[in-house]
């Protein structure tokens, strides 16, 4: 099981270096990989585990995480509608994007980011990905094509940059212009 000591912090090489594709069909380790991503993102989004191992609550994890440079990452998240996103993907690739770009208005957080950070970040509002996820019932590589918006979309990009060596961390903005916030903040909300 994956927990906060697995996981690399910002400084260390791995993460600001491209990650190479897994090979098809999945070796075992590949397949053990993906599901292990999946689960820590799964637990942490569970309160009760979220304590029991101090995990810190995501919404996904790329392999360069863990210090693996494979094109691999898991996300679970749902949409604002309640929809569920809920993939480990590989070799993905972002083959088309809005004009629209959008932001999270709290700014974004990452495993990898023990820091404060003040800015944003600049995120299509929607992409066409294509490329395969790891279908748990047969244990094997499919592939998959899907438009995401949105949260989602936000997310995928965020773990998609992990796969090519960048971190939220080098796209801080003092303030978009021709972006819009994905959601508007309650002044409670602001710190």
């Amino acid at each position: 099981m994956i927990r906060m000591q697995h996981i690399i912090r910002e400084g260390h090489p791995t993460l600001t270096t491209p990650s190479n594709p897994c090979l098809l069909p999945l070796s075992e380790g590949d397949i053990k990989l993906g599901k292990d991503l999946l689960e820590y993102v799964i637990n942490s989004q569970n309160d009760e585990l979220v304590q029991k191992y101090k995990l810190r609550p995501s919404v996904g994890l790329a392999a360069p995480q863990i210090n693996v440079l494979k094109r691999m990452f898991a996300m679970h998240v749902q949409d604002f509608d309640g929809k569920l996103f809920s993939y480990i993907m590989i070799n993905p690739e972002i083959t088309a994007s809005s004009k629209e770009e959008t932001y999270l208005p709290g700014g974004e957080g990452c495993l990898s980011v023990d820091r404060e950070t003040s800015g944003l970040t600049p995120r299509y509002y929607a992409i066409k990905v294509k490329g395969y996820h790891l279908d748990l019932e047969t244990n094997s590589a499919k592939p998959l094509e899907i438009t995401l918006e949105g949260y989602p979309a936000i997310v995928f990009q965020h773990e998609f940059d992990h796969l090519n060596g960048v971190m939220f961390t080098s796209k801080l903005y003092p303030q978009l212009p021709n972006a819009f916030p994905l959601f508007e903040m309650d002044e409670s909300e602001e710190d």
